[in-house]
């Protein structure tokens, strides 16, 4: 004779994938983090943002945007990024939002990109160093740079101190560097930056890089105390952007490991741009200049993060290798 299933058990089944449900919803809240609550408004700023077109960039700049910011919108590929600023114009209503070529693996592309905005914008109050290379193979850029720590890194410390100018005439100004928590471990090898002397290892060059973006934070805002320009770095979350497809051509059995089930508990783009936001407009967050966030919260950084001997140390290579000390 066949079980029959009873109502209790029906209850009990229905009970069970209820109780799922609700600790799934409860998760996805827990991951979806922080949301930046600030309503300022940034009428008559100017905000750059370095990789605009896309991903975390591409939701920072809407949301400038919609603040009824003058956003310029910094990327390598114009194709792409006029799509997105035509995007990001109809939705917001603002049509004040325009791009712009650069290439962070290029110094000379920084270089360019800075004499331009210089020569034709009045004022800088926000700049948003948020594009990056995520564990890519072993590139090496025309300037002779390792692609992880050139792109992260350096072009953004060339570009933040070609504008530094701009910044502190446009004061009080906001620096934001996106970082990640992939900095926790990392550490800055002085001795062979660009893997020269060592195998190349895709993942230990990320965080160094990300290491990079935490101390140059740090460092930044030492250097401008009383300026009126203030620096932010953050972790954004695990985001489901583009930035991993370098990881999964590495590693093809991570194709399995992002799959639905595990792209479920990751943030949107939007979601991952909160903390970037909240860096950049939440009122009072000057006297925190220097400091790690995460979660639209501020969050203590990995114990060589802040170390500041290491950070002026990097200023100093970074300036000498990039050609500031000519």
């Amino acid at each position: 004779m066949k079980d029959q299933v009873t109502s209790s058990d029906q209850v009990n089944y229905g009970a069970v994938i209820a109780l799922a449900a609700i600790c799934f919803m409860l998760l996805r809240i827990w991951i979806a983090g922080g949301v930046c609550k600030s309503r300022a408004c940034l009428d008559g700023k100017t905000v750059v943002i370095t990789g605009a077109n896309t991903g975390i960039g591409k939701e920072t700049a809407k949301d400038m945007a919609r603040r009824g910011a003058r956003v310029v919108m910094a990327c390598r590929d114009l194709t792409r990024a006029e799509n997105a600023a035509e995007y990001i114009r109809r939705s917001t209503g603002n049509g004040n939002v325009v791009i712009r070529h650069l290439n962070l693996a290029s110094l000379y592309s920084v270089q360019e990109f800075a004499k331009e905005f210089i020569a034709t914008e009045e004022r800088l109050d926000i700049l948003v160093n948020n594009a990056g290379v995520m564990m890519c193979p072993k590139w090496i850029t025309e300037d002779g740079f390792e692609t992880q720590l050139a792109v992260n890194h350096l072009g953004h410390f060339l570009l933040t101190n070609l504008l530094l100018g701009m910044l502190k005439r446009s004061s009080p100004s906001r620096v934001v560097n996106v970082s990640s928590i992939a900095h926790v471990g990392g550490k800055i090898e002085f001795e062979d930056l660009f893997f020269d002397k060592r195998p190349y290892s895709s993942l230990l060059s990320y965080k160094q890089s990300k290491l990079a973006n935490v101390l140059f934070s740090r460092e930044l805002a030492r250097r401008m105390k009383g300026t009126g320009v203030s620096s932010f770095c953050l972790h954004p979350g695990v985001i489901r952007t583009e930035l991993d497809r370098h990881v999964v051509s590495w590693y093809p059995m991570l194709k399995t490991v992002l799959s639905l089930p595990c792209l479920l508990l990751m943030k949107t783009p939007w979601q991952g741009a909160q903390t970037s936001i909240y860096c950049a407009v939440t009122e009072g967050l000057e006297r925190k200049s220097g400091c790690y966030f995460s979660d639209c919260a501020e969050k203590d950084p990995a114990p060589q993060g802040k170390d500041d001997e290491v950070g002026r140390r990097l200023w100093e290579k970074s300036a000498q290798l990039v050609g500031l000390n000519n």
